[in-house]
């Protein structure tokens, strides 16, 4: 809906983009008095940078403030759509605008510029042609060349808070120049709280949500009136951040097995629904819940390896959303289940061994033996059938290649069932140490 005297239609969120600080609204962290970004503004001395963070939280609207308060030429290009001719063209029009006015290339979702691509302005950033400021939703420690990010400065936008949603839209409403102030929208609380609550700390998205609701609200009196029907009929499915396979993806999956890890419950419950609400396959989470049961809880309560692998049976068999109860379930009782990493740790130093201590013998008496020349040089003399020996333990007996005999891989925790094997492996070294004595 376009404001009167408006031209050519411009979306509600583009009509609010803040023009100056004072209408830059979040951030605090980042442009409060005496905050180095906010300093460079005012002084309209900008450096290059990296403006960090999810969808909707200011980072183009803060390459615009970094050229305007500098007076400098303000050049946008998309990583999606530029390539290399594109950034070779900027760099001609910084060159020829240089020594008379400063040029800002802002590229937005910079981590989609391969190394080439990003290699090609860099020797323009080091020597001042351009002041580069990339806006990225990825973690530029791992989508940005080192060389670009050791000239560039890195800040974190964090998502909008609620408080700060709500002076947004507050603006919107009453704004009769760029925002909705002529329809005279009156929103229930309800609506409002579901749109907040929508927006996920986007800006962009909760203007676009509003825009689309104004144009379905019902007249009443001198205005509009938007309720919670009609509000949740625009904003359909619930709505949280998760870019599969983006670090959202990683980062929900880590906090997911940390507070199993951790034996919280209600956390992993939340987390792993988090990941539901957000589209992720159900089926990827099982199989990591499998990996749970095996790195943290192990022996000290084998039944999380049962029930994670028929959760993921049930989820075959069922599908969503059925089965992804039976995913919650394993999840729950990993939770409070008792801990261990004996079994990873153990593996992972045997893994060592084997690969760095090279091909150590198998001990003669432990070698198979099916041919008369094999037995007639020492394979499997001396081997001890344990079924044969009381309690079918063979005292003494050793199972590591000659130089090996004392290591120790598996070390049991005190707790769960991983006592009661500590105790009965106590005992058989006791009984061990007694043979070779």
């Amino acid at each position: 809906m376009t404001p009167a005297g408006e031209g050519a239609y411009r979306p509600l969120a583009d009509r609010l983009r803040p023009r100056s600080l004072d209408e830059f609204v979040g951030q605090a962290h980042l442009l409060a008095p005496g905050a180095p970004l906010r300093r460079a503004l005012e002084a309209g001395r900008p450096h290059s940078m990296i403006l960090w963070g999810p969808p909707g939280t200011g980072k183009t609207t803060l390459a615009r403030l970094v050229a305007n308060g500098a007076n400098a030429e303000f050049i946008a290009l998309s990583a999606v759509l530029a390539g290399i001719k594109d950034i070779r063209a900027v760099v001609e029009r910084a060159k020829s605008l240089r020594g008379s006015r400063d040029t800002v290339l802002f590229l937005d979702e910079v981590h989609r510029f391969n190394k080439s691509q990003q290699d090609t302005f860099l020797p323009y950033v080091e020597d001042g042609t351009l002041i580069f400021v990339g806006a990225t939703t990825e973690n530029p420690s791992f989508e940005v060349n080192n060389a670009l990010l050791s000239r560039a400065r890195v800040y974190v936008l964090k998502p909008l808070t609620q408080e700060d949603l709500g002076k947004l839209l507050d603006r919107a409403l009453a704004d009769r120049e760029r925002g909705l102030g002529e329809l005279r929208l009156e929103l229930d609380p309800a609506a409002r709280e579901l749109l907040l609550a929508a927006a996920d700390g986007d800006a962009r998205r909760m203007l676009n949500l509003m825009e689309t609701a104004a144009d379905l609200a019902k007249p009443e009196g001198p205005g509009h009136r938007l309720d919670v029907d009609t509000m949740r009929a625009v904003i359909g499915s619930t709505y949280v951040r998760f870019d599969k396979g983006g670090e959202n993806f990683y980062d929900q999956i880590s906090a997911l097995h940390k507070s199993v890890r951790g034996s919280d419950p209600d956390a992993s419950l939340y987390w792993l629904c988090r990941m539901l609400a957000g589209g992720c396959d159900p089926m990827y989470i099982a199989r990591r819940a499998v990996r749970m049961a095996s790195e943290d809880i192990g022996n000290a309560d084998p039944r999380a390896l049962t029930l994670s692998l028929e959760a993921c049976a049930v989820y075959e068999r069922l599908g969503s959303p059925e089965g992804e109860l039976a995913i919650a379930q394993a999840i729950v009782f990993m939770a409070c289940a008792a801990k261990s990493n004996a079994v990873y740790t153990a593996f992972g130093a045997a893994m060592e061994d084997a690969s760095k201590l090279g091909s150590l013998e198998v001990p003669l008496h432990l070698r198979n033996a099916p041919t008369r020349l094999m037995k007639e040089i020492g394979y499997g003399k001396g081997y001890r059938y344990a079924h044969d020996e009381p309690d079918a333990y063979a005292a003494g007996e050793r199972y590591l290649p000659e130089g090996l005999s004392e290591r120790r891989y598996y070390l049991p925790v005190p707790r769960g069932l991983e006592i009661k094997i500590g105790e009965a492996l106590a005992a058989r070294r006791a009984r061990d140490k007694n043979q070779r004595e």
